[in-house]
């Protein structure tokens, strides 16, 4: 069931349920693609259309930042609660690591995919990596083509939003993958470049937060945050 959040439409699943979800979409025939949305995305998505477009014709959108839960419930459409995207990356893997499903990372610098697969082995053994490349590439065409001669049935494409959406839905259909997930910087958390917050500020919704102290280059970007909740408040006020 979708859940209109200021114009995007989010699926108000807990992370289980995606992850079940995900799994039918994977085993079904043709092309799908999942995406994240988090407050920047939903922000975003408010002033451009085909970025909001974009979202809505996933077949799966996950709520995935504590501003979002927090918006649908000003907006009186709470959700279940968050499925953030590294999370249902996760769980995918797992499954897969006892399936052969196999699974093609994309995104990242240079070198960094690489470094995730070989961690992500380690973490998932059994997971069939069939191929990798860096987000640092001028034309589709060759990217698409190694992906389809990798013969990868998920398609992990951390490229940043909203590039990663548009690359998703345009491409996707055309690497023979059954499956592409939007995750912006996840390849670096895999890959061991940049730190996931501990169990403690992931359980408790400040993710952000943790993020912002070790980078406070990202204090621009956070800063405009709670305006998802200001946001969602005029809606609640307007009727809307």
């Amino acid at each position: 069931m979708k859940t209109d959040i200021l114009g995007v439409q989010i699926d108000d699943l807990i992370l289980e349920d995606a992850v079940k979800a995900g799994w039918a979409l994977l085993e079904e025939p043709g092309f799908h693609y999942v995406v994240t949305p988090n407050p920047e995305f939903i922000l975003s998505a408010q002033k451009d259309d085909p970025f909001r477009t974009v979202l809505n014709q996933a077949d799966l959108a996950l709520p995935d930042g504590i501003g979002v839960i927090y918006a649908a419930k000003i907006l009186g459409r709470p959700l279940k609660g968050r499925a953030p995207g590294i999370d249902f990356a996760q769980a995918l893997m797992a499954r897969m690591a006892q399936t052969g499903k196999s699974l093609y990372l994309l995104g990242a610098k240079p070198g960094v995919a690489e470094q995730a697969a070989k961690n992500l082995q380690k973490t998932y053994p059994g997971l069939n990596i069939c191929g990798t490349h860096d987000g640092y590439f001028q034309e589709d065409e060759p990217v698409i083509e190694a992906v389809k001669a990798a013969g990868a049935d998920v398609l992990f494409v951390c490229l940043g939003a909203p590039k990663q959406e548009f690359w998703m839905a345009k491409n996707g259909p055309l690497t023979g993958a059954s499956l592409a997930v939007g995750l912006g910087g996840c390849l670096d958390v895999f890959a061991g470049t940049v730190q996931r917050a501990p169990q403690l500020w992931q359980k408790a919704g400040l993710e952000w937060l943790y993020r912002l102290i070790k980078e406070p280059s990202r204090i621009g970007r956070m800063s405009k945050l709670p305006l998802i909740l200001v946001d969602a408040l005029g809606a609640r006020l307007g009727g809307k």
